[in-house]
């Protein structure tokens, strides 16, 4: 299985949706994000190493963790990657590729660093980054680059402002037609919430089928790689904003050429969105940065001899305050120190006020532990902790040691005290007197 010379590659990047797809098994319809998973490859073990917007992103460009890439917290909220660090479309344009960004980012608040520091060759600003908007200015650029001349091949990220909250202003599902995920109590407030946030996930569906439309009708389809991931898991309780499995799993589906790879395969193999950078620069032909943290894929992908990694860490620290948590995920056990006290599960702000946040915040507040421990196979909801059970205590260690190794190996910040940052609160103060940068 041959992958073609210098592909286009087209990744679309969603918000907050982790795997609530019809192609992950969800209760909700997605025609064309599931006819893509048909004609191309869904991996069914893809998570992200941070559940949250911007870090996550970072890892998604850097193939580094959260603390290694800088971003440590969210950009609007005075956090920053590193300057000069390798991203995939700086090291993409090093194989050839021209390379540009369609609507919404979050790895910057200012769109020259983002143009200049990050690599992309065009940026596309579109105010909302609603994805019918930012498909709109795709599909012209999918014209105009059919009719050139101009082989050159490009690397282009589109994201869109969907399915993050608020998304009560889409048609919503029929309330009585929405599953509640198996950790959330199953209320009229809650179903409500569902129901109108799978109306945003049916808005994305519909940009997805687009962009697959015009890749075809244009006949780039023929040399384009079509990606579709998001940053995290989804806006609810326990998920977004947590390090449980519903906050770091993330849907991932590719779509090929015809010809290329097998049609409908299924991955089941461990993965994280830090090995997503490599595997694209490797698909484009292009050098991979020794200093990064994944790995690359394209074995998997082609069907040949591939070592799967057996885990991956995970990372919160800055969101819309301060929450330290460091820890590892295996096929088998999930590992979460807390570096600091605060609630048994933090609810960044748009869920604490959402009407879930509402259902169930006064249960979760209840001070956290410091150590947690969960037994996948046998409590896939993470809710026992074993951390105290004698039973578990040889896998408490090793992965408590896994996880030390792995902060003191990569100079991780928190090792040193609090890392410095601001609330959302105090951001906005500081907005107001017109000392920092409020973005775009």
């Amino acid at each position: 299985m041959s992958i073609l010379k210098k592909p286009n590659i087209l990744m679309v990047i969603s918000h907050d949706t982790g795997r609530h797809l019809g192609s992950y098994g969800r209760k909700v319809e997605t025609p064309e994000l599931n006819r893509i998973a048909e004609e191309g490859i869904q991996f069914d073990n893809y998570f992200c190493s941070q559940p949250q917007c911007s870090p996550s992103r970072g890892s998604i460009l850097t193939g580094m963790y959260g603390h290694n890439h800088g971003l440590m917290g969210l950009t609007h909220l005075g956090h920053t990657m590193k300057s000069d660090i390798k991203t995939i479309p700086s090291e993409i344009k090093k194989a050839g590729y021209s390379t540009q960004l369609f609507g919404f980012f979050h790895e910057s608040i200012d769109g020259e660093y983002t143009g200049e520091k990050l690599g992309y060759d065009r940026v596309v600003e579109v105010p909302g980054n609603a994805a019918e908007k930012v498909t709109d200015k795709l599909e012209d650029f999918l014209n105009e680059k059919s009719r050139s001349r101009d082989e050159t091949p490009f690397y282009a990220s589109v994201g869109f402002e969907e399915t993050h909250r608020p998304f009560d202003h889409f048609e919503p599902d029929p309330v009585d037609s929405v599953e509640v995920p198996p950790y959330l109590p199953d209320t009229k407030e809650i179903r409500e919430d569902i129901a109108h946030f799978q109306g945003s996930i049916k808005e994305l569906d519909r940009a997805i089928g687009r962009i697959k439309k015009a890749l075809e009708t244009t006949g780039l389809d023929e040399n384009t790689i079509l990606i579709y991931t998001t940053d995290h898991g989804i806006a609810f309780p326990r998920a977004k904003g947590t390090l449980m499995d519903a906050g770091l799993e993330t849907a991932l589906i590719m779509k090929f050429p015809k010809g290329m790879v097998k049609a409908g395969g299924k991955a089941d193999a461990l993965l994280c969105n830090i090995d997503l950078m490599p595997t694209i620069l490797e698909i484009a032909g292009g050098e991979i940065p020794d200093e990064i943290d994944g790995y690359s894929f394209l074995p998997l992908i082609k069907e040949e001899q591939y070592e799967s990694r057996d885990h991956f860490f995970c990372e919160l620290t800055w969101h819309d305050r301060y929450h330290p948590m460091r820890g590892i995920r295996t096929n088998y056990y999930k590992y979460i120190r807390n570096f600091a006290d605060g609630p048994k599960v933090y609810l960044p702000f748009d869920i604490h006020e959402s009407l879930s946040g509402q259902v169930v915040r006064d249960g979760y507040y209840v001070a956290n532990t410091e150590e947690e421990l969960y037994d996948l196979e046998q409590d896939p909801l993470e809710e026992v902790n074993l951390a105290g059970d004698e039973n578990y205590k040889h896998v408490l260690e090793d992965l408590r040691g896994k996880v030390e190794q792995w902060m003191h190996k990569t100079n991780d910040p928190l090792l040193k005290g609090p890392v410095p940052g601001m609330e959302a609160a105090e951001w906005k103060e500081e907005i107001k007197k017109g000392t920092v940068y409020r973005g775009k």
